[in-house]
């Protein structure tokens, strides 16, 4: 988890705005996806796009496939994060402190209060 992905709320229906794929692509972030060491480390999950996609494909073919994944992505206009080891681990270090905080915690249960509220 990181500040760059998105964590859209369903509608008073409880549907999402986006497709399955779309919401992968705004929901999860690559990182050192160029590192043959660390997709060895990690089983492929430092592909966490692929790995959301095609959770059915073996790790060893998300580099394959991540290449078109992305070109696909931007020919549709759609999201593709990808970023460096240190930047993925420093944003999710940011992520975390931020959502520690009490305002933070404060403004997501009231979000969630309303939802309930309006569903009730």
């Amino acid at each position: 988890v990181i500040e760059e992905t998105h964590f859209p709320l369903p509608d008073y229906d409880g549907r999402l705005d986006n497709s399955f794929a779309v919401h992968q692509l705004y929901t999860t972030a690559n990182f050192a996806s160029k590192s043959y060491l660390v997709g060895f480390l990690t089983g492929g999950l430092n592909l966490q796009v692929e790995h959301h996609l095609f959770p059915k494909i073996c790790s060893i073919h998300y580099r394959n496939i991540s290449d078109i994944v992305e070109k696909t992505a931007r020919e549709y206009n759609q999201p593709y994060f990808s970023f460096s080891f240190p930047h993925s681990v420093k944003s999710h270090y940011n992520y975390l402190k931020k959502m520690g905080k009490e305002e933070y915690l404060h403004d997501n249960q009231t979000d969630a209060k309303q939802k309930l509220q309006m569903q009730g």
